[in-house]
C-alpha cells in the first residue's frame, strides 16, 4: 500500500504512471463477494405496493403505509434506472473511485472531509424518527429487491443498500448545492488562502468540468390576486443535467397514511424533492449565500499536530482515509490520505498552509426529516413548520396553495456570526469566538408571503428582487454578515418584463411567459453584443457583416433566428469565464472564433439557430429553441460538427393550478422520458418532441384521472409474484 499523507487531492490524482510497477502488486487482492439475492428477495414481502404505469411509462405507486409506497418507488426508479442510483449510493459510501477510477478520487476524499459516516453513525437513530427511518429503509428494500432480482447489473460488495446510505446521501450531496465542493477544491488548489489575495469571493461558481454547463432555475407563484380567471398557479422549473446524479425522475405516489405527491425525485430519493401534493406545492431553485467560513490555522512548529487556539497549542484530530482507486482490468490501487479535524471543522494542508472550514450542513442528517414533512404538509401552516426545521443548509423555496396563498423562502442555515470581523474573507483560525455554534432563526430569513403584488419568483437571483418594487424585501433589513447574494440573471431580469409587466395573467399567458425566448436589454448577454458594436471596424468587411447581424438581432433564441448563433456562440464564453472566476477573454476574439466556426460548419456567418442548437436523444434528432440563461433554459455542449447538443437546462417542467373553487390540475414534460436510461424502452424519448416543442402531457394525480391511462399494473415482491 502507497501512503501519500501529507499530499493534496490533487496531488494524488497526479500521481506519474511510473508508480504502476510497484502498485500492480495490489491486484491479486480479491474483489469483493457477490451479496446472497435469497434474503433480500425474501424481505420484500413485507411489503404491499402496487406500481401502475400511465401511457407515457410515468409510475403511479400505491399502498397502504407510507413504507409500502416507497419501497415501490425504490424498485419503479431502480427499474427505469438502477445505474444510476447505484453510482450515487457508491459515491456516497466514499468508493467511487474503486468503480469510475481515478477521477472519482475527490468525491471519495470529501465523503471521509465531511465526516459524512462518523455523523451517520452516531446521529442516524437519535435523529431521525422512527417514521423517516421505516420509510427510507423501505426504499433501501425496494432498491435491493430490484437488484437481487436484476445481479448482472449490481457491482460486487454494493448490496445490501441500508436507509443509513439514503440518509448519507441526502447529507452528502445537500451542501454542494450551494457551492461548499468548489470552495474545498478552491482551497485545495491554493485559490483561497494565498497571502495576496484571502478573499473567498467568488469562488462559489467555480467549475472544474472540462465543458462546464451552468445551470440554474425558475420558479413563479401567482395568486388569485394577479390571476385573470382567480386561479392560483406555480410554476416548477428546475434546470438540471439531463443525467446523472442529480437527474428529475418524475413519479406519482399515494399512500393510505396521506401521502400522496407528484413531481421530481433524484436518484437515491424516496421524497418528492419539488411539485404539489393535493393542497399545495413548490418550486425550488438555487440559492448561494455565504454559508462557509474558512480559518487559517496556526500550526505548533515543534509538533505539526497541534493548531493555536485562544493561546493554547491543541491537538487535531486525526483519521485515516482509504481511497481505492480502480485502473483497468483486475488492477488497482489504494491511497491512505490522512484526515484532520479541528474545532472549526475539517482541515485542509495546502500549500499555502492549514485551513479549517465550517459549513452550513455540517453535522446534519434531517434532511429526509424535513423532506418528509414537507410532502406531507396539508396546509400553508404545516408547510411553514416543516421549513422550520432548518435542516436543508440552502434552497429557495416559491410555494403556492389552494386557498390561495404564495410564498418564497429565501431558505438557508445562515451561521449565526457575531458582528464585526470580515466574514467573506479568510478568518484568523487562533479565536474560538469565530467558530460559530448555530443558525439564525427561521424568522430572520428573507421571505415574503402573499405580497400585495400577487407574484412571487426566483430564478437564481437576489431575494431583493423577488416581487414588484413596492412589496420587494429591503437589503437594509438584513445584516451583511449573513452573505446574501445580490445578483441578477437575465431569467430574472425578463420574468420581471413579463409576469411583473401583466396584472391580469391568463392561464395562456402563465405558460407562454414560461416560454420566453429573449435575453433583457440589461442583461450581460447585451453589454458584450453592444461592446462589440462599439469597435471601430474600420477596413474589416467581415466584422462589419457580424456587427450589422448583431445590430439588429431582436434578442430572441427561436430556432428561425439568423443572428441568435453568432451573439450566442460569442458571448457564452466570456460569460462562462466570469462564472468560473477567471479572468474573460476578450469578447472580439470570441467574436472571430465563432465567425470562423460558423463559416467553417455552416458556410455562413447567418444560419438559423435551429441548425446549430440541437436536441438529441437516441432517434431523436431536433432544432430546439432557448439558450443560456433564457428562461426556455437550453445548455449544450460543443460537437465537431460545429452544432450544439442540449445537455442540461429544462428538465422537468410543471405547471400547477388551482381554479377559483380549488379544484387542482397540472401538466408536465420531460426532456427525455420515464426509462431515463434504458434505451430499449418505447418511453426513452417518447417526452422529447413535448418537450422540444414546449407542450406538456397531464399529470394524472389521481386514480380518478388514471383511469383509462394505465400502461402496465404489478405488484412488487413476493406478494406479486
Amino acid at each position: 500500500m502507497l501512503r501519500y499523507a501529507k499530499t493534496g487531492v490533487l496531488g494524488i490524482l497526479g500521481l506519474a504512471l511510473t508508480v504502476l510497477a510497484v502498485i500492480l502488486v495490489r491486484g491479486a487482492i480479491e474483489a469483493p463477494a457477490p451479496t446472497d439475492p435469497a434474503p433480500l428477495i425474501a424481505k420484500a414481502d413485507s411489503y404491499d405496493a402496487t406500481i401502475e404505469r400511465d401511457e407515457w411509462g410515468v409510475p403511479h405507486v400505491f399502498g397502504k403505509r407510507d413504507a409500502d409506497v416507497s419501497f415501490g418507488i425504490g424498485y419503479a426508479h431502480s427499474e427505469d434506472d438502477f445505474a444510476t442510483i447505484q453510482d450515487v449510493l457508491i459515491a456516497t459510501r466514499g468508493k467511487l473511485a474503486s468503480v469510475k477510477g481515478e477521477r472519482a478520487a475527490v468525491s471519495d476524499y470529501l465523503v471521509n472531509l465531511m465526516g459524512i459516516w462518523e455523523t451517520i453513525d452516531a446521529r442516524y437513530e437519535s435523529d431521525l424518527s422512527p417514521e423517516v427511518r421505516e420509510v427510507i429503509e423501505a426504499y433501501a428494500d425496494g432498491v435491493n429487491y430490484y437488484a437481487a432480482l436484476h445481479p448482472e447489473g449490481v457491482i460486487d460488495g454494493f448490496l445490501p443498500v441500508t436507509g443509513e446510505d439514503v440518509a448519507a446521501g441526502f447529507m452528502f450531496k445537500a451542501p454542494f448545492f450551494y457551492g461548499l465542493d468548489k470552495t474545498l477544491m478552491a482551497v485545495f488548489e491554493g485559490r483561497i488562502g494565498k497571502e495576496e489575495g484571502l478573499s473567498k469571493q467568488g469562488v462559489d461558481a467555480f467549475l472544474p468540468a472540462k465543458d462546464p454547463l451552468p445551470i440554474g432555475s425558475n420558479g413563479v407563484a401567482v395568486s388569485p390576486a394577479r390571476s385573470a380567471d382567480g386561479a392560483t398557479r406555480l410554476l416548477v422549473n428546475s434546470h438540471q443535467p439531463f443525467t446523472g446524479p442529480v437527474a428529475w425522475y418524475e413519479a406519482v405516489l399515494e399512500s393510505e397514511e396521506g401521502w400522496h405527491v407528484a413531481g421530481g425525485f433524484f436518484p437515491g430519493s424516496p421524497f418528492m424533492l419539488h411539485g404539489h401534493n393535493a393542497n399545495l406545492g413548490w418550486a425550488n431553485t438555487v440559492n448561494e449565500p455565504d454559508l462557509v467560513d474558512i480559518y487559517r490555522l496556526e500550526v505548533n512548529p515543534d509538533n505539526e499536530d497541534q493548531y493555536l487556539l485562544d493561546g493554547n497549542w491543541r491537538d487535531f484530530e486525526k483519521s485515516t482515509a482509504e481511497i481505492r482507486v480502480d485502473l483497468w482490468g483486475p488492477f488497482w490501487w489504494t491511497v491512505e490520505r490522512e484526515v484532520l479535524r479541528s474545532d472549526h471543522g475539517p482541515v485542509l494542508e495546502t500549500p499555502n498552509g492549514f485551513f479549517a472550514v465550517r459549513y452550513a450542513g455540517i453535522g446534519e442528517i434531517r434532511q429526509v426529516e424535513q423532506y418528509y414533512a414537507l410532502d406531507k404538509a396539508t396546509g400553508f401552516g404545516e408547510w411553514i413548520e416543516a421549513m422550520k426545521l432548518q435542516a436543508l443548509p440552502s434552497i429557495n423555496y416559491i410555494y403556492a396553495d389552494r386557498q390561495g396563498n404564495i410564498a418564497y423562502v429565501y431558505n438557508a442555515q445562515f451561521p449565526d456570526r457575531k458582528e464585526g470581523p470580515d466574514w467573506s474573507g479568510v478568518l484568523p483560525g487562533d479565536d474560538s469566538s469565530l467558530i460559530w455554534q448555530g443558525y439564525v432563526p427561521f424568522e430572520a430569513m428573507p421571505k415574503l408571503v402573499n405580497p400585495n403584488s400577487g407574484y412571487v419568483y426566483n430564478a437564481n437571483n437576489t431575494p431583493f428582487r423577488a416581487t414588484a418594487a413596492n412589496d420587494n424585501l429591503d437589503p437594509a433589513d438584513f445584516p451583511e454578515r449573513l452573505g446574501i447574494q445580490s445578483d441578477m440573471t437575465n431569467r430574472a431580469m425578463r420574468l420581471e418584463e413579463t409576469y411583473g409587466a401583466d396584472n391580469s395573467i391568463t392561464a395562456g399567458e402563465f405558460r407562454d411567459y414560461k416560454y420566453d425566448l429573449r435575453y433583457s436589454q440589461n442583461s450581460a448577454m447585451m453589454e458584450i453584443v453592444n461592446g462589440i458594436l462599439a469597435i471601430d471596424a474600420g477596413d474589416d468587411a467581415e466584422l462589419r457583416k457580424a456587427q450589422e447581424l448583431l445590430h439588429d438581432w431582436d434578442r430572441r433564441t427561436d430556432v428561425a433566428s439568423r443572428r441568435a448563433a453568432l451573439a450566442v456562440l460569442t458571448a457564452e464564453p466570456v460569460i462562462v469565464a466570469g462564472i468560473r472566476g477567471e479572468t474573460p477573454p476578450d469578447p472580439a476574439d470570441k467574436l472571430r472564433e465563432a465567425m470562423s466556426r460558423l463559416k467553417t460548419h455552416f458556410g455562413r456567418l447567418d444560419p438559423e439557430w435551429g441548425e446549430v442548437n440541437r436536441f438529441r436523444r437516441g432517434p431523436v434528432d431536433l432544432p430546439v429553441d432557448g439558450g443560456p440563461d433564457i428562461l426556455r433554459a437550453i445548455y449544450g455542449s460543443r460537437e465537431e460538427d460545429g452544432t450544439l447538443t442540449a445537455r442540461a437546462g429544462d428538465t422537468l417542467i410543471m405547471f400547477v393550478e388551482w381554479d377559483r373553487a380549488g379544484k387542482l390540475s397540472s401538466e408536465s414534460v420531460h426532456p427525455f422520458g420515464s426509462a431515463t436510461q434504458d434505451a430499449s424502452s418505447p418511453h426513452y424519448a417518447d417526452q422529447s418532441p413535448l418537450f422540444v416543442g414546449m407542450r406538456t402531457k397531464p399529470v394524472r394525480f389521481t386514480r380518478e384521472e388514471l383511469e383509462g391511462h394505465v400502461e402496465e399494473s404489478y405488484r412488487p415482491g413476493n406478494r406479486g409474484g
